[in-house]
């Protein structure tokens, strides 16, 4: 017999969430597909940095679910049964599922995604919107090219690891900055950076300027204001920096982040405010640009799994703590039934 499962909110989360903060329960399982919607089975759930602030009604605008919601989520999931004539039962989807093994639902904005080369799960990673942010910071904002010293702070990820694949084979050098030596390793040994500087180590600061030296002219920000600060004076004039990520930030009721006018004039710096939602319509061509760079291995990609639905919770804490290795995502289910 078939059993339905999903996670909810037990408590609303005063600070960062924490794996104590969710229940997973039993729920019955749907009927069918909605009118023109899908009835699918979710293979792989993404954990994804923003949902901690979403949790807390902290982000875009939406509202924070309640306690015994269903947690909102991103999935490659699987069709079982179709009321819409432009899907079929057998294909797969990324689509907003919700934390759970199946699920009703609208096919408005369901993408279409076929196993390849690489594994399905890529299109939460690479593949799906992290890449995309990437592939629009480096590109369409900061327009880097041959010559740029391209620096990405937590260059460990999703967003920062590719980010600096795709400045590099664009010409620039690419130095992270990530904690720890083994996402030091995977940044530089399997991403093919050229150098990366853990922030946990004394004195890393003055190992980023050695490494830049004359300067970074592009600084990709996915932390915070404690490492835009330090970056920031190493910064050559006319540098550009793209603000992605504030992930310091996201669970702090302290004061926001504040970066000084004077030193912005001063290095007559180009500061670009990234937000995904504003290229999701050319996701299609980032895959269509990224999928024979990962076939020719110019393009990496790491996931850091957990299995089953009921891991959910235990992963997405270790992932808003920086535990993580690469994209952090769940494995629901084979993507074989």
């Amino acid at each position: 017999m078939i059993t339905n499962r999903h996670v909810v909110l037990k408590r609303a989360p005063a600070a960062m969430p924490r794996a104590a903060d969710f229940d997973v329960l039993a729920c019955p399982m749907p009927a069918g597909p909605p009118p023109d919607g899908l009835l699918v089975r979710v293979i792989a759930l993404s954990m994804d940095p923003y949902l901690g602030g979403r949790l807390r009604g902290r982000h875009m605008g939406e509202p924070a679910p309640a306690p015994g919601e269903k947690l909102p989520g991103f999935a490659v999931a699987e069709i079982l049964e179709s009321d819409n004539a432009k899907f079929a039962a057998g294909e797969f989807i990324v689509t907003e599922t919700g934390w759970t093994r199946y699920a009703a639902i609208p096919a408005a904005g369901a993408r279409k995604v076929a196993p390849g080369a690489v594994p399905i799960s890529a299109h939460l990673g690479v593949l799906g919107m992290p890449g995309l942010t990437a592939w629009a910071g480096v590109t369409q904002l900061a327009k880097a090219g041959p010559g740029d010293i391209f620096v990405v702070d937590a260059a460990a990820g999703a967003v920062g690891g590719t980010a600096g694949q795709i400045a590099r084979n664009l010409g620039a050098r690419a130095i992270g900055i990530a904690g720890g030596a083994a996402k030091n390793a995977l940044v530089t040994a399997s991403y093919g950076f050229d150098d990366c500087i853990d922030y946990r180590a004394d004195g890393w600061q003055q190992k980023l300027k050695a490494a830049t030296a004359p300067g970074p002219t592009i600084h990709f920000e996915n932390v915070g204001e404690s490492v835009l600060q330090a970056v920031f004076p190493m910064l050559q004039t006319y540098g550009r920096v793209v603000l992605c990520g504030l992930a310091e930030h996201y669970h702090s009721d302290g004061q926001p982040p504040v970066l000084p006018v004077g030193p912005i004039v001063g290095k007559r710096a180009a500061i670009y405010g990234l937000v995904v939602y504003d290229f999701y319509d050319r996701l299609p061509e980032w895959v269509a640009l990224a999928t024979p760079l990962l076939e020719a291995k110019k393009l990496t990609f790491h996931e850091d799994a957990s299995d089953g639905l009921d891991s959910a919770p235990a992963q997405f804490e270790r992932m808003l703590r920086g535990q993580h290795l690469g994209k952090a995502i769940v494995r629901v289910a084979a993507e074989k039934a």
